[in-house]
């Protein structure tokens, strides 16, 4: 079984998300991860959230998850840091693990959509220790222009450490102050419809919108 699209539910997640986020930072952010989440029928929501960050995208992950029922899970460092989650987010039904990346994710299987800062320094070895649902997963790495060299894409297929997942698309969207998204195909798929042949990859960069694509000849 593959992640499969329903815009009804999209639609649902982001016009909720609106009402709730009109007065919160990081507005058109959270919507569009709500609607992703949601529209994904993402089954287990996993998020990273640090001291001081704004708290939209997580209300509306939260949402998404009310709509898909599913679980909304936040990944926090200290106590102190889930105290001011909590009070932020005004106590939202979800779960909060305190703790490193690696041990909290060791208890999260099948994720089905992952939200991540890029101002974390161990953004990137977050994603590579998730264990990604069968049906696939949708990854999304915010605040991406504010990386050292923001006109670098994320190397996701060094992300996905050339394990049995493949990358079938990503894209850069100018959102907030950046979104880097990747969409992971489903266990034991490559991502790309084709032959069990020799072949190569190769990826095309739309230098007017960012898109990534990555095709198989």
């Amino acid at each position: 079984m593959k992640l499969v699209w329903s815009p009804e539910t999209a639609a649902a997640a982001y016009i909720d998300t609106v009402k709730l986020c009109e007065n919160h930072q990081e507005s058109g952010v959270a919507e569009l991860v709500s609607a992703m989440a949601a529209g994904w029928n993402a089954r287990l929501i996993v998020e990273t959230w640090s001291s001081g960050g704004v708290v939209a995208t997580s209300i509306g992950l939260a949402v998404a998850a009310r709509k898909t029922g599913g679980r909304h899970v936040c990944i926090v460092s200290d106590e102190q840091s889930r105290a001011e989650y909590l009070a932020a987010t005004d106590e939202l039904p979800e779960e909060v693990v305190v703790g490193d990346p690696e041990e909290a994710l060791n208890g999260l299987p099948g994720v089905d959509f992952m939200v991540v800062d890029c101002r974390r320094s161990d953004f990137a070895r977050t994603l590579r220790l998730a264990k990604l649902s069968d049906r696939g997963a949708v990854l999304v790495c915010k605040n991406a222009s504010s990386r050292a060299a923001p006109a670098e894409v994320i190397r996701w297929r060094s992300v996905l450490d050339g394990g049995s997942r493949r990358l079938v698309r990503s894209v850069f969207l100018p959102v907030g102050k950046g979104l880097d998204i990747a969409h992971v195909s489903a266990s034991g798929t490559t991502g790309i419809v084709g032959k069990a042949t020799h072949s190569r990859w190769i990826k095309h960069v739309d230098r007017r919108s960012g898109e990534e694509t990555v095709i198989r000849k």
